[in-house]
């Protein structure tokens, strides 16, 4: 019997004329498949060792079906069935050990797995992701291999239509693949393949996402959610706010946002937040901000650089407005959000 696999994908995808994978969609990604659905899968393709992705025909895809049903998994036998049933480009993609996505086709699955709350951010391996995905103009028509893209509009131009370009990028926008349960997303262009979303998250218009990186739920989210960032439960990201990525400046230091926190509108954060901290509006912390501690009875009890309060919380971030420093003290005011901004996600 087939040893233990991290992940499996039946999917399909888009080529370029090259014959080259653009993207991949998996509509039900398996975290640690059953043996028995591994070793059905391999009974009908070449075996496999290690991480890998297999092209598959149609015909293929239909022997593979049957195996899933004679093995009990009736529902990825019946995604088997209909994947056959297409014309678009098939592949089984295996998954043996949580390793760096050296393919489109792997690097896709770990985000289908993302996407689908399957795993959280930073529990899987997505280093050189980056360079395993080829840069794809995203059109109404799906995906489309730059090289070909002046091509394919002169043809769509010639038959009395538009292609129309919505982004040039590595990553699709999430609800291209993915729709979690229990969200809301004004703007889906604002949140990429590859966020998680947890129960009861909202996204406002201005509201932003990036890939690994997303939030525990409930929450409202009118800022941006850099690459790398986890926000906690009931936490509120004002209008126009940042959280600082590991991809922009953060370096090795992962930041994240606790629960019930609130960083306000053109606020910043830069360091990772504890529990129930407060941001006032158009301050931005970063790690060497220094600041004044004030006590509880208000009064100045030295300085410190904000890296040394990371993780800390109930702490209330706040520039005085006479003298300009910038204060931390003790957030005497829990933030709860609107129980009415989440009562119908």
């Amino acid at each position: 019997m087939t040893q233990a696999h991290f992940a499996l994908g039946l999917g399909l995808g888009t080529q370029n004329r090259k014959g080259e994978w653009l993207d991949t969609f998996y509509a039900r990604p398996v975290l640690a498949p059953a043996a028995k659905m591994v070793d059905a899968i391999l009974s009908v393709i070449e075996p496999v060792e290690g991480n890998t992705a297999s092209a598959v025909t149609k015909d293929q895809m239909a022997q593979i079906a049957e195996a899933l049903k004679a093995a009990g998994n009736k529902d990825q036998a019946e995604l088997a069935v209909q994947l056959a049933s297409g014309s678009q480009p098939l592949v089984v993609t295996l998954l043996a050990t949580d390793d760096a996505p050296s393919s489109v086709p792997e690097g896709y699955l770990k985000l289908h797995l993302l996407s689908h709350r399957l795993v959280k951010p930073h529990s899987i391996n997505l280093t050189g992701l980056f360079g395993a995905l080829p840069n794809v103009a995203w059109t109404n028509k799906g995906a489309v291999d730059i090289s070909e893209l002046k091509s394919r509009q002169l043809d769509a131009r010639l038959r009395g239509e538009m292609l129309e370009v919505m982004s040039v990028d590595k990553f699709p926008k999430m609800t291209n693949y993915v729709v979690p349960s229990g969200v809301r997303i004004a703007h889906t262009a604002r949140v990429r393949l590859g966020a998680y979303l947890g129960e009861g998250t909202t996204i406002m218009h201005e509201g932003f996402v990036n890939f690994n990186a997303g939030t525990e739920g409930p929450g409202m989210i009118e800022g941006r959610i850099s690459a790398g960032v986890m926000v906690g439960s009931g936490s509120d990201l004002g209008g126009g706010c940042s959280t600082m990525g590991t991809l922009s400046g953060g370096n090795n230091i992962i930041i994240s946002v606790g629960k019930e926190c609130l960083i306000g509108a053109n606020a910043g954060v830069g360091i990772p937040l504890g529990d129930r901290c407060t941001i006032e509006a158009g301050l931005y912390i970063t790690a060497g901000s220094v600041l004044t501690i004030i006590d509880a009875d208000g009064a100045v009890a030295g300085t410190t650089k904000a890296r040394e309060l990371s993780g800390q919380s109930d702490l209330l971030f706040r520039r005085n407005s006479k003298n300009g420093a910038v204060e931390v003290l003790t957030n005497k005011s829990a933030i709860a959000l609107n129980e009415m901004l989440h009562a119908h996600n």
